[in-house]
């Protein structure tokens, strides 16, 4: 397979063997893809960086929000682009280069598989950012540092500007994730039952769907970089409840190694009751979150808005949102069963079900 890279000089090589991306230590998503990169053994190269000054030196046009990490991609054409958003990016990589898929071909699994990525993109990103940017320590833990994975001989001056305004711009966008004095026991609670779970998970298996790793893995340990790798708070949490957790967040970091067996994967009907714990508090905190978001842009669609709304910027989080929406949908459509299947089980738990019966029908 060959894909685009960045030579010395800085210009793109469209017949490259190996990928290119611009990522940060400190992005979650970053981290997510690079431990999948390494784990489907696809050569790539990193560049640290911001894609914002990093593309425009390439000649390529930015994309459009500006997410990390930023891949940059042959389209169908073979001209080169930029490509953001990790759930897309890992069934574009899958097209291209089937081996060592994360992501199970029984259509029950592969819905859980996705269900439980989103969950970890958009719900548990909600513990990082929530810590990071709530606790003094965290916050001084993070200003400190952040700035200095772009470039750790900063100079001192720009150092001191930077931990001034990288804290400001981010505790300000924490209405994003719903951070406040009022939801923080919330998020904290749901911290506390994730990691019980993931304990208890861990030592009946060691991957969400069986013996090899899904795209749900990798999102779990993207933001877990962050919380138990990271960030004070969150991490000394981790250790207390869940050192499985703390070890397993270690081991995915590079699965490059892993050797896969053709029943590695759990079957649709027997899988261990230990999931049942995850999937209880996706239930009860993301999947209420999730279907106001998408009966927002069911309606916003039929009546021509949705477009407008966007433009508008209310929330930038609600564009990612909607590809979330459609995403869940078209999975439990492939499906082409009755939500009532055996697998499916696992959802009825603190209302999930009948959340996912009116996902199925449209989130009307």
């Amino acid at each position: 397979m060959r894909w685009p890279s960045i030579d010395k000089m800085g210009t793109v090589v469209k017949g490259s063997n190996t990928i290119q991306l611009i990522g940060a230590i400190g992005s979650p998503y970053t981290r997510k893809m690079l431990s999948l990169l390494r784990y489907r053994r696809i050569p790539h190269k990193i560049t640290w960086g911001q894609p914002e000054l990093v593309i425009p030196t390439l000649g390529l046009e930015l994309p459009k929000p500006v997410l990390l990490p930023t891949f940059i991609l042959p389209d169908e054409d073979g001209e080169l682009e930029v490509a953001t958003d990790s759930t897309p990016l890992i069934r574009r990589l899958e097209a291209i280069s089937p081996d060592r898929s994360v992501l199970p071909a029984d259509p029950a699994l592969a819905f859980i598989d996705y269900l439980l990525e989103d969950f970890a993109d958009e719900w548990v990103t909600k513990y990082m950012f929530h810590y990071r940017w709530h606790f003094q320590a965290d916050i001084g833990n993070a200003a400190t540092l952040l700035p200095l994975h772009f470039r750790v001989n900063l100079p001192f001056e720009q150092h001191e500007q930077m931990k001034e305004m990288i804290p400001e711009r981010q505790i300000s966008r924490l209405y994003v994730v719903g951070s406040n004095d009022v939801t923080a026991p919330v998020i904290d609670a749901s911290y506390r039952r994730f990691l019980q779970a993931m304990e208890a998970h861990l030592q009946a298996q060691p991957y969400m769907l069986g013996n090899r790793p899904g795209a749900a893995d990798f999102a779990m340990f993207g933001q877990l970089t962050q919380l138990v790798g990271f960030d004070p708070t969150p991490r000394a949490i981790a250790h207390q409840l869940s050192p499985r957790t703390v070890a397993w967040t270690s081991l995915m970091e590079d699965l490059g190694g892993l050797e896969l067996g053709a029943d590695d994967w759990n079957s649709s009907d027997q899988m261990p009751a230990t999931l049942r714990g995850i999937l209880t508090e996706v239930g009860k905190m993301y999947v209420p979150t999730y279907l106001p978001i998408a009966r927002l842009f069911s309606r916003a669609r039929r009546v021509g808005k949705w477009k407008s709304m966007a433009r508008a910027g209310r929330n930038r989080r609600f564009l990612i949102k909607r590809n979330a929406s459609s995403g869940l949908k078209k999975s439990i459509e492939r499906l082409k069963l009755r939500i009532e299947h055996v697998s499916i089980v696992f959802l009825q738990v603190q209302g999930a079900k009948p959340c996912f019966s009116r996902v199925r029908d449209g989130a009307r």
